[in-house]
């Protein structure tokens, strides 16, 4: 190619880049026509005009993790002077409370509720349902990033602390009247001290029926569920309560249906869920046992010096823990005046024996009193049951410390383990260590032991 043709192509390739240019220049200063603080203040004054459009404010189900634990529901109603009235389900009190909001500019621009209320029970690190979340509280966060409206009005936010998906929807008057009716789904699912004890997950596909044993913790709203069929099977999922019944996350996947919600029925005391096609899951009360083990061998002479027990940083906010245990145990620690720390039951001590340990301790943790319940045991081995026969009350656990009175304050906790029907022993699943529980056979108790083997 002649050298003039190399500069005339090379002029009209310079023009076209040129034009090419401007053209992009022109749309870059249309994208962007404001300053990046009139972007960002264009966003805070979209966010507070969408929290303050709905008319009976918002409601948020906030599942913190629903690896461990379960939802709360909050309501939000928000003001142009910066305050907010409030109420949530996180406890029995439901009642409104006002404090202060704030739309500001963190990572992204976001809402923060900058004075206590209801959203801050989540995130006090010295309020904690387990053991496992010690110093980290309930997870949850009291400053949300905002991520948007859909068209149907609903604001999406994530949290700031686990950056999890937390959805405003817009509330209606009968949220706010209907806030109390979670605390009644809640202890309808919990049951109460006179409530059969053992509860079933039973799931059907449309053609088979398989249960699961089930249990939910009251503090963490954390629910349990293992196949009874042997296969290993369990289902893991975090409680939120409704006023009709109970919704949970994740789904219980039945046939690849998402299940949800649950409604209560109140004529038998169960929860459902419905799909299409026969798909169902139910949640119901027992009045005996899904299943029996060898378990309760573990206890009987000849199988070594075993321990276990509650403890109460460790494996008091265990699901299966009954509300009668809980109840005996507050009842207990209010007549002595003290913390009731430890309820520990030793088998096959050096000396042939075996007793209760019942060990009461201050605010600190320090131990301040010990009270031992010797007795004896036998087993059933076709109703797979042990049977603690009541012996003398000791002070100190030696063969020459004298006999005491039976203490007052611990006659009807003791008295479930001393059930001259007896209780089963089984293994239970619970997080990060091993655990057995003592259930009775003729009343709603049951107490989670951690297992010291």
């Amino acid at each position: 190619m002649k050298l003039k043709n190399i500069f005339k192509y090379s002029m009209f390739a310079f023009l076209a880049m040129s034009l090419g240019a401007c053209t992009n220049n022109t749309d870059a200063e249309k994208i962007f026509d404001k300053t990046p603080v009139e972007r960002i203040d264009a966003q805070k004054s979209e966010l507070r005009t969408a929290l303050l459009s709905s008319e009976f404010g918002w409601k948020a189900v906030y599942f913190t993790d629903d690896t461990q634990l379960g939802g709360f529901t909050h309501l939000f109603k928000f003001a142009a002077d910066g305050k907010v009235q409030m109420a949530s389900d996180f406890n029995a009190d439901t009642k409104t409370y006002e404090s202060q909001f704030d739309v500001v500019l963190g990572s992204t621009v976001s809402v923060v509720f900058t004075t206590f209320n209801r959203i801050h029970l989540l995130s006090d690190s010295n309020n904690f349902p387990t053991a496992a979340l010690r110093g980290k509280g309930y997870l949850g966060d009291f400053q949300f990033l905002y991520y948007g409206q859909q068209a149907n009005g609903d604001i999406l936010f994530k949290s700031n602390r686990l950056v999890r998906d937390v959805r405003f929807v817009k509330a209606t008057a009968q949220d706010w009247a209907d806030l109390p009716k979670n605390t009644v789904s809640q202890q309808n699912l919990i049951g109460n001290s006179s409530s059969p004890l053992f509860r079933l997950l039973e799931t059907n596909d449309g053609t088979t029926t398989k249960k699961y044993s089930f249990s939910v913790s009251q503090a963490s709203r954390y629910s349990i569920s293992t196949a009874l069929d042997g296969s290993g099977d369990v289902i893991r999922t975090g409680v939120a309560y409704t006023p009709t019944g109970i919704t949970v996350s994740p789904a219980v996947v039945v046939a690849g249906q998402k299940l949800t919600d649950f409604t209560y029925n109140d004529t038998d005391k169960s929860f459902t869920a419905t799909g299409t096609g026969g798909v169902t899951a139910s949640i119901k009360f027992s009045n005996e046992p899904l299943s029996l083990t060898d378990d309760y061998k573990l206890l009987l002479p000849g199988s070594g010096n075993n321990v276990y027990g509650y403890i109460y940083t460790i494996t008091k906010g265990e699901a299966a823990n009954s509300q009668l245990f809980l109840t005996l145990l507050n009842d207990s620690e209010q007549a002595a005046g003290a913390m009731l720390t430890r309820v520990q039951l030793w088998f096959n001590n050096a000396d042939g024996s075996n007793y209760i340990e019942y060990r009461f301790g201050n605010a600190s943790g320090a131990t301040i009193a010990r009270r031992y319940h010797y007795f004896t045991l036998t087993a059933d081995a076709t109703k797979k049951t042990v049977t603690f026969t009541p012996g003398v009350w000791k002070s100190t656990a030696t063969a020459a410390a004298p006999a005491i009175a039976a203490p007052s304050f611990l006659k009807t906790l003791d008295d479930q383990f001393m059930n001259p029907q007896g209780l089963y022993f089984a293994k239970t699943p619970v997080s990060g260590y091993s655990a057995y529980t003592f259930t009775s056979t003729s009343t709603p108790f049951r107490m989670v032991a951690y297992s010291f083997q």
